[in-house]
């Protein structure tokens, strides 16, 4: 698993940890059991403060993710299937609220919309 952070995102550097773990998740990437990197480890890797990684794996670890077995390491738990459905749902919610975005900036009407989701879900199905 290969984590990138950016000083320039406008997004806090924990989350943008946090997030990788969790994409690396549920793709398979990391599977139950997978021992994750030490929290001491993953902040000389990435050259940012302990303070940082610590704050990412307790919010995965609060999120039911990973679990810290004292003197051991962080663990991935097994793949939460509620889980996976939530993060699909709001993949699917940010990619349609661009498409939304998109689609009034150019007047085009919510019906068109709904069509080219029609025929994109069944293509997708050949």
């Amino acid at each position: 698993m290969k984590i990138i952070v950016s000083n320039r995102s406008g997004t806090p550097i924990y989350e943008q940890i946090k997030e990788q773990i969790k994409a690396a998740i549920f793709i398979g990437e990391l599977q139950e059991d997978d021992i994750l990197p030490s929290i001491r480890q993953l902040a000389r890797d990435l050259k940012v403060s302990v303070i940082t990684t610590t704050r990412a794996y307790s919010d995965l670890e609060q999120e039911g993710f990973i679990v810290n077995v004292q003197g051991k390491g962080c663990y991935v738990l097994p793949r939460n299937k509620e889980l996976a459905i939530e993060n699909a749902w709001h993949k699917i919610e940010e990619g349609l609220s661009s498409a939304i975005t998109a689609a009034r900036a150019d007047d085009i009407a919510k019906e068109e919309i709904i069509q080219r989701l029609d025929l994109l879900w069944e293509v997708g199905n050949e």
